[in-house]
């Protein structure tokens, strides 16, 4: 599939990039049809937190648009897979939940309906023709995050350089899902270069959680988990180098999997660190439940994608039977931060109900954690901020105050940054000698120390970071545990682990995430991703 290159108009002398980024907001805003524009007498006023309850109670959404959107994608494509649901039908109304979600949260980077609308229509004919599917998803919707390219979209990576700059060619992953039958609609927004906890830029703005718009969804994947919760998509991908799937996933209460480096696509998308592979980016599925989490997993691994990637594996999707009875690490704190009240009650609920279940529980000490956050950190401001400066210098465009390490950041010596990969090294073969010795079949511990927090707040990435290092696969799920303001009162007499561990306590405001979901994650051996989705099933029958 090709889409149709669509330039801005530019001047021959570069524009300031507050001029850019105005245009490339009203451009997006002009993307939305006007019949899927919210009426003024129904747009939830600013002190409306909650949105997504919007879909529902609006009444701005048909039955049947609600039943398409609210339909898991497994039960999705059996409908459209025999014909009974077109994917006209059913890309419309993603569509129309994709603009609305925008329009209440500023989730997206691209807009594609057109595109969208069109390919659906050419799914409906050749299936009416030939009776047969065009692929395991066939029909289906999938969202994608801004740096994943497709021929004549922009990924800007949050960059006003990189505005007006459509791709020439597809990412790997991108041309795998078109094959597959997908049907791309939108692409989401992202952080500045995708190296901040949070989805904010200087050339789209914020994206704010739908369940609460005081506070964060995340980052760096942050638009699609907005998307996702908001009920706009059934199944997103995101990227995630430090956390950047896990960590929005957490802060709007969905699923995903970190996967391993390799058993993924991740050839041909644009980074914010071009050629940094001290820390390797991978790519996973971002969804509301864990079948459509597996689904996207092993429809992607089937299609052989090391016949594409130079990157990718060539191991196939292995079916893994359930285990009764786990030995579950279980990681109290990280050594540095300690988990804010709702993610330690949560932390503590889940394994009293995994006891309870018959599952063997033991302490998991975070050695190496400390080491590895340190590490995660030199890695990706090996290059002084070079990368970062190179790409806000031509339109003139600051530094984001979140980046601050980055802007003051000095130049690792080739030297110097070869005896960080040493010691990376000697971290992962220490890791894995304790964990071979411990006989554990999971590692569960808290995605991050917070269930969200407000705008600006969210200042610790470490325990993601860690598995990146040691580049273990993780689900973050939802435990089914909400904040609750009674029972998770800041601690009275609480000894700090470091400073940090001081600043996220004293930021904690219980007041603030109130009803919040809060997440865990459930970490396996390296390249084991059947295995832990296997697991975080097995947790999950326990809660």
């Amino acid at each position: 599939m090709m889409f149709k290159v669509s330039r801005l108009s530019q001047d021959s002398k570069p524009k300031p990039w507050e001029t850019i980024a105005a245009t490339k907001r009203q451009t997006l805003r002009d993307a939305i049809p006007a019949e899927w524009v919210i009426p003024a007498e129904i747009l939830p006023s600013e002190q409306e937190t909650d949105v997504t309850t919007f879909p529902r109670e609006s009444g701005w959404f048909t039955d049947r648009e609600l039943e398409i959107t609210s339909t898991p994608a497994p039960e999705l494509l059996s409908k459209l897979s025999t014909g009974s649901w077109t994917s006209e039908e059913v890309t419309k109304a993603f569509c129309k939940a994709a603009a609305a979600a925008h329009q209440l949260t500023n989730c997206l980077s691209e807009i594609l309906f057109d595109e969208a609308i069109s390919r659906a229509k050419e799914l409906d004919d050749h299936l009416t023709q030939t009776g047969k599917p065009v692929g395991p998803f066939h029909g289906l919707p999938i969202s994608l995050k801004d740096n994943f390219n497709i021929i004549g979209k922009d990924s800007t990576v949050g960059f006003a350089s990189l505005v007006n700059d459509p791709a020439t060619y597809n990412s790997t992953l991108t041309d795998l899902l078109l094959e597959t039958g997908a049907v791309l609609y939108v692409k989401t927004n992202v952080p500045t270069a995708m190296m901040i906890a949070e989805t904010v830029n200087n050339v789209f703005g914020r994206t704010v959680n739908p369940r609460n718009r005081n506070l964060t969804s995340g980052g760096s994947s942050g638009g699609e988990s907005a998307l996702i919760a908001f009920g706009a998509s059934r199944i997103g991908v995101g990227t995630d180098i430090g956390g950047s799937l896990r960590i929005p996933a957490a802060c709007t209460g969905i699923f995903t999997l970190r996967p391993s480096s390799g058993r993924f696509p991740n050839f041909q998308t644009r980074s914010g660190l071009a050629g940094q592979e001290s820390v390797n980016s991978v790519n996973g599925p971002m969804a509301k439940t864990l079948p459509e989490i597996e689904l996207f997993a092993k429809t992607v691994v089937d299609r052989e994608p090391w016949i594409h990637d130079p990157k990718c594996l060539p191991i196939p999707w292995r079916s893994v039977e359930p285990k009764k009875t786990l030995k579950i690490g279980v990681l109290w704190n990280d050594g540095n931060v300690t988990p804010t009240p709702p993610v330690a009650r949560a932390l503590k609920e889940t394994v009293e109900k995994l006891k309870s279940a018959g599952h063997e529980i033991v302490d998991w000490d975070p050695t190496g954690h400390q080491a590895a956050v340190k590490i995660l950190s030199r890695k990706f401001l090996a290059d002084g901020g070079k990368s970062i400066r190179k790409l806000l210098e031509p339109t003139k465009e600051p530094f984001r105050p979140e980046m601050k390490d980055y802007e003051q950041s000095s130049e690792t010596g080739v030297h110097e940054l070869w005896q960080i990969h040493i010691e990376r090294n000697t971290l992962q073969k220490e890791y894995m000698e304790r964990w071979n010795a411990s006989g554990l079949d999971a590692v569960l511990g808290p995605t991050t120390p917070y269930s969200t927090v407000e705008h600006g707040k969210f200042t610790y990435v470490g325990y993601t970071g860690v598995f990146n290092i040691l580049d273990y696969p993780a689900v973050s799920f939802p435990t089914g545990v909400k904040v609750d303001k009674t029972l998770d009162t800041p601690y009275s007499e609480h000894r700090a682990l470091s400073d940090i561990d001081s600043r996220v306590q004293n930021g904690y405001n219980a007041e603030a995430v109130d009803g919040m979901p809060v997440s865990l994650q459930l970490v396996g051996r390296r390249l084991e991703e059947e295995k832990v989705l296997m697991m975080t099933d097995v947790v999950l029958q326990a809660l």
